[in-house]
C-alpha cells in the first residue's frame, strides 16, 4: 500500500522560538536599550537648550566693568547698552565693544565676556595721556600715538603741555603747524618713563628745534623727533652719570652733553 504523504513543514514552524514573540515585543533587548538612550539623550539636548536660551537660569542680568580710572561705572555701562533680560549667550560681544569704542575714545582697548550664570564682563583700557595741548581754557589730552582722546578743564599732573612757538622760518613754510605738533607728541611719546613725570611742556621753535622743559628749571635740548628711542636711551644714561645738571643736549645722540648744575 502506498504510504500516506508526509506534510511540508510549514515556515512559521522553521522559524526560531521566540522570533516572532521578538518582532511583536518591539526589537531586542540591545535595541530596546539603544532607543532608550536616544531618547534620554534628547530630552536631554532639548532640556539644555531650553535652560541656556528660554529660561530664566542663565538670563544676562548683571554688568560687571573693570579696568577703568577716569570713566565711571556708570558711563561704560550707558555706553555699552548692554541688552539684560534675556540669554547670557546671545548677547553679541563684538557689538557691545564696538559701541564702546565708538562713544568713550577714552578707551583704548576693551574685552567683552560672559561669567556665568548671569554677568556681562567688561574689562577696559583707558588711553595714557603722553602730552595735552592748551585749547583756549581747556586742555585736549593726547596719547603717544597722537590720539586726541579727551578734552578736560586742568591739566593732568605729570603730563607736558605742548607749546608751538615757531620762528618764520623755512622749516615753518615747508612742515606747517601740524607736522610740527605731531613731531613733539612724537618726542613725549619717546620720553623715557624716568623723565616723562619731571617734564612740564615741550618747546618747539622749528623740526629740529624742540626742548623739553623739566621741573626744577631744566631742560633737554631733543633736537628733531628722529632718533627718538635712541635719543631716550643716552638720556636716562646721562642724567644718571650728571644728576645734577640743568642742561642736558640729546639733540645729537652720538654726542650728548650736559652742563649747569
Amino acid at each position: 500500500m502506498p504510504r500516506p504523504a508526509t506534510a511540508a513543514p510549514s515556515a512559521r514552524s522553521t522559524a526560531p522560538a521566540g522570533a516572532a514573540g521578538t518582532g511583536r515585543r518591539g526589537g531586542t533587548p540591545r535595541g530596546r536599550l539603544v532607543l532608550a538612550g536616544l531618547v534620554v539623550l534628547s530630552v536631554l539636548v532639548g532640556g539644555g537648550t531650553w535652560a541656556v536660551y528660554g529660561s530664566s537660569l542663565f538670563a544676562a542680568t548683571t554688568v560687571s566693568v573693570s579696568g577703568n580710572r577716569e570713566l565711571t561705572t556708570d558711563q561704560i555701562k550707558r555706553a555699552a547698552a548692554v541688552p539684560l533680560g534675556g540669554p547670557l549667550f546671545s548677547v553679541d560681544n563684538g557689538a557691545v565693544r564696538e559701541r564702546l569704542l565708538k562713544a568713550l575714545p577714552r578707551i583704548g582697548a576693551v574685552q567683552v565676556g560672559h561669567s556665568w550664570p548671569h554677568t556681562v564682563t567688561v574689562k577696559v583700557t583707558e588711553r595714557t595721556p603722553s602730552a595735552v595741548l592748551r585749547s583756549g581754557s581747556e586742555f585736549t589730552e593726547v596719547d603717544r600715538a597722537g590720539v586726541r582722546f579727551a578734552t578736560v578743564g586742568r591739566a593732568p599732573a605729570g603730563v607736558p603741555l605742548v607749546q608751538l612757538t615757531p620762528v618764520q622760518s623755512a622749516s615753518l613754510l615747508h612742515f606747517g603747524t601740524t607736522r610740527l605738533l605731531q613731531s613733539a607728541i612724537a618726542v613725549a611719546g619717546d620720553l623715557p618713563d624716568s623723565v616723562r613725570g619731571q617734564a612740564t611742556a615741550i618747546r618747539v621753535r622749528s623740526y629740529d628745534g624742540i626742548t623739553v622743559e623739566l621741573n626744577r628749571g631744566r631742560e633737554v635740548v631733543w633736537g628733531s623727533a628722529q632718533e627718538g628711542s635712541r635719543k631716550a636711551a643716552v638720556l636716562t644714561a646721562l642724567m644718571k652719570a650728571e644728576p645734577h645738571a640743568g642742561h642736558y643736549d640729546v639733540s645729537a645722540p652720538t654726542a650728548p652733553a650736559a652742563s649747569g648744575s
